[in-house]
């Protein structure tokens, strides 16, 4: 029996919600890409255009026996402002959309269900869409692991992550493998 699921989520500028994923108790890898457009093996630039479809997203491989998948789309929704429509924060355009690409019924089903909790608390007023099925494609190397290294020096990361890293660890503190690292 495999013990390692998948999770597909885009929340944003992926660099984001890889430093969010990359410290969740659980989870064993973290890979920045691109989802849901309509252009084969897109680039960076070409995504950051718009014109392609694509979503920054990541794919999150965890150990259900540890967090399940619907703990990991609470986490996700929790980490990023679910109620920005093609947006968060200044990162503006569908390419920055929140989504859940499910990898089957079931995680379908937790996805609507997700979604239902994260009205409950923002008023009806959550606009993250599930999609999909869709082609994955990895993002160019660079993007990986991204604050762990360029992250911490670049003024975008530095304001915008560690607020992420604190509402994570604030939220969700015994989920969390660090704590007060990397802020």
């Amino acid at each position: 029996m495999n013990s390692r699921q998948t999770a597909i989520i885009a929340g944003g500028c992926f660099w984001c919600t890889e430093a969010v994923f990359r410290d969740v108790i659980g989870v064993s890898a973290v890979e920045s890409g691109y989802i849901g457009g309509s252009v084969p093996n897109p680039s960076y630039r070409a995504v950051c255009s718009g014109a392609t479809g694509h979503a920054e997203a990541i794919k999150v491989e965890f150990d259900p026996a540890v967090i399940s998948y619907a703990e990991v789309l609470d986490v996700f929704m929790a980490t990023h402002d679910p109620t920005q429509l093609n947006r968060q924060g200044n990162d503006i355009g569908t390419q920055y959309r929140s989504a859940i690409f499910p990898l089957g019924e079931e995680q379908r089903a937790e996805a609507e269900a997700a979604i239902a909790r994260a009205n409950e608390e923002h008023g009806g007023n959550v606009v993250t869409t599930i999609e999909g099925p869709a082609e994955w494609y990895p993002a160019e190397d660079y993007h990986q692991e991204y604050w762990d290294g360029e992250g911490q020096r670049n003024p975008y990361c530095l304001a915008v992550i560690p607020p992420k890293l604190m509402k994570l660890r604030k939220s969700f503190a015994a989920r969390v493998k660090s704590q007060g690292q990397n802020l």
